[in-house]
Formats: C-alpha cells, structure tokens, sequence
C-alpha cells in the first residue's frame, strides 16, 4: 500500500508557497551559485568527486522511511515513482525536474559535502558518435557501460554493484541492479537540427510539449535499461546527468527572451487518460489535485512543486528563474552549441525585420 503520512507537509507549504509567488514574479537572486555544465567539461578531480558523493548518497541513510527504503538514493528514486502519473504529460513537467535535479544536488552537498559543479550530459555532442560506449558518460570511470546477461545488469564502473529496491506502487520493494541497453541512435533526436524546432517555439505551452517530447526521450532511448522505466529511471545515476541537459536546454530557451519567459507557464496540470492508462496506473487522486495552487486544468507560477519530505514544497514560479534563490544556478554550455544557438537566435531576427 503506498505510504501517504507524509501529505499533510504538503499542505503546510501550501501558503507558503502561494504566498511567495503572488508577491513576486521574481525569485531573490542568490549569492554564490552551483555551476551546471556538461560532464565532457569537468576536470578529472571534478568527475571523481562528484562520482564518490554519488556513491556516499547511495550509502545515506533514508529519511523517507517508506517501505522498502533503506538509503536517500532510495528516497529520490521514490519521490519520482511515486509521482510518475502527476508530474509527467503535464506542463509542470519541466518545473517538477528541475526542482528535482535541485534537490538531488542539494543533497549531494549537505549529505556528501561536495562542493563540485553539477553535471549534465551534453547529449548533443554525443549524437555524432558511432558508438555510444566511447562516450565520457560510459566509461568505466565514470558510470559504467552497457549491461549484458539476461537482465542487462551493468557490470563495469562504480555503480555496478549498487542494490536498488524501490518499485513502482502496488509492487512489494526487492533487490535488483541497473539495467542498460546503449543505443545511440535513440541519441539523434538531441541534435542541434532536432532541437532546433524547440529553440523556435515562442510561448511554454508550445515548448514544454517539444522538449518533453523526442529530446526527453533522447538520453532515456539511448541509455536504455532502467531508463526507459517511467517509474524508476532515477535508480541510474545517468538519471540525473540527462534531466541536468534537458534543463540546461529549456533554460537556453527561456534565455533567448528574457524576462518574459520566467513567467511564461501553462500547459494541462492532470496527464492525459490515455498517458496514464499506459502507464498502468489511473489519473492523480484528490491528496494531488486538491493542492495544486490553482483552479482549472491548466499549469501557472502557482503550482505547487513537491519532492516528498526530501526538501520543502516550492512552486513553479520560485524555480523559473535558475539564477534565483531555489535553483541558484549558473549554466555553461559549450562554445560550439553557443555559436548554434547565436546563429538560431540571428536567423529569428532576420525573419522578424523582414
């Protein structure tokens, strides 16, 4: 049965939270901020480091105390099974994992004491490869490669041995490992000429539909395995390296009119009937639509964002602005993909004097 004790720290923050957002379109700017940039850039001191406070997550112990979980790698992959049918197919499906990215990292911190960048896979650099084993994500030294056997367990990298149990609801937790299955063709829908279409909507009701489309499922198709589960996909550290991309991108977007889209929201706040029938499960009960912020089916600043007990409630306006006091983020991004994005930016500018 699922654990829902933890519910009524959701509306506690309702107020809050609401609060906050009809007071300001703005979050507070924050003072010292978490570089995001693409694991290809770190140093190797930077990748070791993150990787061994990804290690002492998985070793945390919980917080959550559902059943089942015995870490806080546990609890984060819980928080998003536990919500795959409310934050999915959604317009705050952006909002929902860039707060969770947040959080994951905010924990690295506190828990961990790492002190390094956050990273993100720069997926787009990666499309142009052969073989997605060659990549800087896939090696030994970092998250290991594909898996083999019957399962698809990985076998190589620090996170071959790493025991997960959290299950989809309904399912009693046991031990399984990480499965992948690389492809990197699944990789060509996070080319530049692919994200191109995204770059060029001009309102969020049109683009969280295209980067929650075949860019998300970019990094999710070509790791394969666990990622390709709805549910449980954050049981795979690669989780959070492609969620920090596809970030980095609707932020990128966001840039390229500012500051009129740190306020642009909408988009449906319950997934589609068909979207959830196949995901196996029915559409949010009232404990999530009862909270949300807002009346009506659509997403606004005040939709109520929650990770469980891992962190408190926020809403999609306290996480609009990355440079705010919630993401307190600065984004890098490579040379090559600022000059695609000017040139982009150029041509829209050309066609609107025209």
């Amino acid at each position: 049965m699922v654990r829902l004790s933890w519910i009524p720290f959701v509306f506690a923050s309702l107020s809050v939270a609401v609060e906050t957002t009809q007071h300001s379109t703005r979050e507070a700017a924050c003072t010292v901020k978490v570089q995001h940039k693409p694991w290809q850039m770190l140093t190797s001191a930077e990748r070791t480091a993150y990787i061994n406070a990804e290690l002492c997550l998985m070793e945390a112990p919980t917080r959550l105390n559902v059943a089942g979980s015995k870490t806080l790698w546990d609890d984060l992959q819980w928080a998003h099974i536990l919500q795959a049918n409310v934050m999915h197919d959604v317009g705050h499906f952006l909002p929902w994992h860039r707060y969770f990215f947040v959080v994951h990292g905010n924990l690295l911190r506190e828990e961990c004491g790492y002190t390094g960048p956050l990273p993100y896979w720069d997926e787009t650099a990666d499309a142009s490869l052969s073989d997605l084993s060659r990549s800087p994500v896939f090696q030994n030294t970092a998250f290991g490669g594909t898996g083999s056997g019957a399962q698809s367990y990985i076998t190589t990298g620090p996170f071959a041995s790493l025991a997960l149990r959290m299950r989809r609801p309904g399912q009693s937790a046991s031990n399984y490992r990480i499965s992948r299955s690389l492809n990197v063709r699944s990789l060509a829908s996070a080319r530049q000429a692919s994200l191109d279409a995204c770059f060029q909507m001009t309102t969020y009701t049109a683009a969280w539909e295209c980067w929650g489309g075949s860019p998300h499922g970019a990094g999710h198709g070509a790791t394969g395995g666990l990622m390709v589960d709805v549910f449980a996909s954050p049981g795979d550290p690669v989780f959070y390296l492609h969620h920090g991309w596809l970030d980095a991108m609707w932020w990128k977007w966001q840039t390229l009119d500012l500051p009129g889209r740190l306020t642009d929201m909408g988009g449906r706040n319950v997934p589609r009937l068909s979207y959830v029938q196949r995901l196996g499960t029915g559409l949010p009960g009232r404990e999530w639509t009862d909270y949300h912020g807002e009346r009506g089916n659509i997403t606004t600043l005040n939709h109520i964002l929650s990770v469980n007990e891992l962190a408190p409630n926020v809403t999609v306006g306290n996480v609009m602005d990355v440079g705010g006091s919630v993401v307190c983020a600065d984004y890098i991004f490579s040379n090559s993909f600022n000059a695609t994005i000017n040139t982009i930016v150029d041509g829209f500018m050309t066609t609107f004097t025209e």
